[in-house]
């Protein structure tokens, strides 16, 4: 099964129920130790990245994120999961992330509508069994104000113009990063929830 975080951010329910719709089983823990036991991992979130963070260091879920990733199992992280999976934030000052992929979140221009709220497309940078079936310039569901910044740039397996071009999913290995919400992005959405199960079905 794989394992949802968790950490009190975020509406859980909303991954869950999207994985469930695909026929995915999951299951919400707040426990590093069953975290451990999970075939694969889904960081999702919504809100502040320093309180997301103070979260995952007081239950001890940022290191077991960490032995999860270093064990191979397969990662995905939503919308502020995304984020945290970086070096560092700009929200609020500096904060330190997770550290797993180089690079930090900045915040979207001031000139822009924030947060960027609402359909856009997505750019296909390259094949992965994640995106099997969504065709490139598919629309999906965003709500933030922050993108992720990549130290380096083929970490991005996808690419959204919002009058700059960020990273809307990064992909290195066995880790992904989402910065929209494939739960609330309809059939297409979902389909990236199913190829994950199947994903993590095959390892």
């Amino acid at each position: 099964m794989i394992a949802i975080i968790d950490y009190g951010m975020g509406n859980l329910r909303s991954v869950v129920k999207g994985f469930e719709r695909v026929g995915v089983k999951v299951f919400l823990t707040g426990d590093p130790v069953l975290l451990e036991q999970a075939g694969g991992v889904v960081l999702p979130g919504v809100g502040a990245f320093a309180d997301a963070m103070v979260n995952l260091r007081t239950t001890g879920m940022d290191l077991a994120i960490h032995r999860a990733v270093q064990a191979g199992k397969l990662f995905l992280g939503i919308c502020l999961g995304q984020q945290l999976l970086f070096e560092f934030s700009e929200e609020w000052g500096l904060t330190k992330g997770l550290g797993i992929f180089p690079g930090g979140v900045k915040r979207l221009p001031p000139a822009l509508k924030v947060p960027h709220m609402g359909w856009n497309q997505i750019e296909i940078q390259r094949p992965d069994p994640l995106l099997q079936g969504v065709p490139d310039l598919s629309s999906f569901y965003f709500v933030h104000s922050y993108f992720v910044d990549p130290e380096e740039k083929d970490l991005a397996l996808t690419l959204t113009e919002y009058c700059l071009r960020f990273a809307s999913i990064v992909a290195r290995e066995n880790v992904y990063g989402i910065q929209f919400h494939p739960e609330k992005s309809s059939v297409l959405g979902l389909k990236i929830l199913k190829n994950f199960g199947r994903m993590v079905q095959k390892c």
